[in-house]
């Protein structure tokens, strides 16, 4: 099992700057990758940013979030944080932080993003 604590989020406006932060505990050596994902009103979960825990650190993002999302480790190895610049208020969502074994997700409960116009 794997447990995630998320921090961050808020409100921000147009233009400004969010910084998330999610750290996991529990197995921590079965996590293939760690990311965020985001839900907003009416629409399904997508994906946001991945980190993969290999040797070149790969990186995945949404189409809508390249050049202005940066996903990165945070102050410990199992620590992921998403720096968030530029935001628009599209970006308004619940984010979720993951976390991916070989057979199971898991999932943080959430913290809310809303960016003002």
């Amino acid at each position: 099992q794997v447990q995630l604590v998320e921090s961050g989020g808020g409100l921000v406006q147009g233009g400004g700057s969010l910084r998330l932060s999610c750290a996991a505990s529990g197995d921590t050596d079965t996590i293939i990758y760690m990311g965020w994902y985001r839900q907003a009103p009416g629409k399904e979960r997508e994906m946001v940013a991945l980190l993969y825990n290999n040797i070149d650190s790969d990186t995945r993002y949404h189409e809508s979030v390249k050049g202005r999302f940066a996903i990165s480790r945070g102050i410990t190895y199992n620590t992921v944080d998403l720096q968030m610049n530029s935001l628009q208020p599209e970006d308004t969502a619940v984010y979720y932080c993951k976390a991916r074994s070989r057979n199971y997700s898991f999932w943080g409960r959430g913290t809310q993003v809303t960016v003002s116009s």
